[in-house]
């Protein structure tokens, strides 16, 4: 399958295939934070989260929900379906962390009763501001397919919080990418791994995600492995 750069992103980089339907999305062994203000290139790190993706995109469509993911073409590149990316983030929230908390007058670690799901604009010079729903249809965004992330996101929500609980870690809160295909089908995109959620171990709230590059708190890629190996060793 011969292929072409398209675009890169802040850690993956896109490329098309003799297939105008189909992507190669290739994880680089890259970190940022802060919309890329913070910089490093920790070796191995493209590899588990693309591997981590890969077993939780699976469970995905194993419980009927529709993404983009194909196959996996080597240990740090995913085959997957093209789309058309929504510039919407959505964010589901388990626990209080991070914006919410200093945004807000809300504690972190407070738990939330019910899943909170929140909007945001995918733009990194906007630094990703909050949108309100009547600000999305203000876009040219219909209520339906608000309606349609939304319910997804919960039952994200719901797989994910029981594989974590089943490996000993919390879901605090996590982001989600949407886009449509060539067929105009919504799809569950870019990727489900540690660096777009938070989650603590179980009783120590010790960090196994991205803010243990924010924070400086330490190895993220060991971190990742742990996880990786949990949820096989419980998954598979």
């Amino acid at each position: 399958m011969t292929k072409t750069e398209i675009t890169q992103g802040k850690v993956k980089t896109v490329f098309s295939t003799s297939e105008p339907d189909k992507v190669i999305i290739q994880y680089e062994d890259k970190v940022t934070a802060g919309n890329g203000r913070k910089v490093d290139f920790p070796e191995g790190k493209g590899q588990v989260c693309c591997e981590i993706s890969e077993l939780l995109f699976k469970k995905m469509e194993d419980a009927g929900i529709k993404t983009h993911y194909v196959s996996m073409p080597t240990h740090r590149a995913m085959c997957c379906k093209k789309v058309e990316i929504v510039p919407i983030e959505v964010v589901v929230r388990n626990v209080c962390a991070g914006s919410i908390v200093r945004q807000t007058t809300l504690e972190e670690g407070r738990h939330i009763n019910w899943p909170l799901v929140e909007w945001y604009l995918k733009d990194d010079e906007k630094d990703d501001p909050l949108l309100t729903t009547d600000r999305i249809i203000l876009m040219g965004y219909g209520p339906l397919m608000l309606q349609e992330m939304g319910t997804v996101a919960r039952d994200v929500n719901y797989i994910l919080k029981n594989i974590f609980r089943d490996i000993g870690l919390i879901l605090v809160d996590f982001k989600l990418e949407f886009g449509y295909d060539s067929e105009q089908n919504l799809l569950l995109a870019d990727e489900l791994s540690p660096d777009g959620m938070r989650l603590w171990k179980e009783g120590t709230k010790e960090s196994f995600d991205k803010d243990l590059f924010r924070k400086g708190g330490g190895d993220i890629v060991e971190a990742y492995k742990y996880i990786l190996t949990q949820l096989r060793t419980n998954h598979d």
